[in-house]
C-alpha cells in the first residue's frame, strides 16, 4: 500500500491530537455504559440459526449476519481495479460534504475512502473507525501521511461507535452494515454521534442484482435496508443509483425544534 507513509507527526498536529484523544475516551465510557442496555435487549431483536458458510449464525430482521472482512482483506480493498469498478469518485461526490464538516468512517479498514474524504473537509476533522486493533495500526500509519493530519483513527467496538454525543455531521459505512453484529446497537450509537440535522449514508452492493459479482449474504436490498432502518429517528432522504455496482442510501436525523 504504497500510500500508507511513515513521516513522523509535528508538535502543531500532536496538540490537536491529544484533544481529541481526551474526547474519544470520555465518549467510549458513554459507549461502554449505552452498551449494557444494548446487550440486555439482543434476546429480542436477534435469532440465532444455523450458520451458513459466510455468516454468523445469527439473524436480525430475517437476514443472516454475514462474516467480517479480515485485516488480511486489506489488500483487497485497495486492489487497482477499484476505483474502476465501483467508481468511488462518483461516491464520493455523490456526499453533501463541506470543507468545515466532521465525517466519521464507520468501518474504514485500511482507508482506502478515509483518505478520499480527508481531503474534501481539508478544514475538518475525519475519523476513522474500526473494530479490529491491525486495521486502527494502517490507519494510524495513514493519519501520518503529509496531508492527513485531520484523520483521527479509533478503536471501535462491535455494539457502539465511540464518538462524542453530537459531533458528526455525516456518518458513513461502505460495505459494512451488512456485517454488524450488533446492527441495532450501532445505528443507535452512530445516531447519537451525529449532530441534529447529520446525515447517515450506507453503501451497499445491491442485493436485487444477480449480476453483480459479490456473495450473497455480502449485498443487501433497498427493501431490507427499509425495514432494518425504520424504526429509528432518521428520515429517507434519498436512495442513489448512480454507481455501477452499489446502493447509496442517505438517511437524516431530525434536525433541533427551534425554541
Amino acid at each position: 500500500m504504497r500510500w500508507i507513509g511513515g513521516s513522523t507527526m509535528s508538535n502543531t498536529t500532536a496538540r490537536p491530537a491529544r484533544y481529541f484523544a481526551r474526547a474519544l475516551a470520555i465518549a467510549a465510557l458513554v459507549a461502554a455504559t449505552a452498551a449494557l442496555s444494548a446487550h440486555a435487549r439482543d434476546a429480542g431483536l436477534y435469532r440465532a440459526v444455523p450458520a451458513s458458510p459466510d455468516g454468523i449464525g445469527k439473524q436480525y430482521q430475517g437476514r443472516e449476519i454475514a462474516q467480517v472482512m479480515g485485516y488480511d482483506g486489506a489488500p483487497w480493498l485497495d486492489r487497482p481495479t477499484r476505483d474502476r469498478e465501483e467508481r468511488t469518485d462518483w461516491l464520493v461526490d455523490s456526499l453533501p460534504l463541506d470543507p468545515a464538516m466532521t465525517v466519521a468512517d464507520i468501518g474504514a479498514g485500511s482507508g482506502y475512502l478515509t483518505r478520499r474524504l480527508a481531503a474534501r473537509v481539508p478544514r475538518g476533522r475525519v475519523y476513522a473507525v474500526d473494530v479490529q486493533p491491525e486495521m486502527v495500526a494502517l490507519l494510524e500509519r495513514l493519519a501520518r501521511y503529509p496531508g492527513l493530519s485531520n484523520v483521527t483513527p479509533v478503536l471501535g467496538r462491535e455494539d457502539a461507535v465511540p464518538l462524542p454525543a453530537a459531533s458528526v455531521d455525516l456518518a458513513i459505512l461502505v460495505d459494512v452494515y451488512h456485517e454488524l453484529a450488533y446492527p441495532a446497537e450501532m445505528v443507535d450509537s452512530i445516531v447519537a454521534a451525529l449532530k441534529p440535522g447529520g446525515r447517515l449514508v450506507l453503501v451497499e452492493y445491491r442485493g436485487e442484482d444477480p449480476a453483480v459479482p459479490i456473495k450473497a449474504l455480502h449485498k443487501m436490498t433497498e427493501d431490507q435496508v427499509r425495514r432494518e432502518l425504520q424504526g429509528f429517528p432518521l428520515a429517507w432522504e434519498k436512495s442513489d443509483e448512480r454507481l455501477p455496482w452499489q446502493h447509496i442510501f442517505i438517511l437524516r436525523k431530525a434536525p433541533a425544534r427551534a425554541r
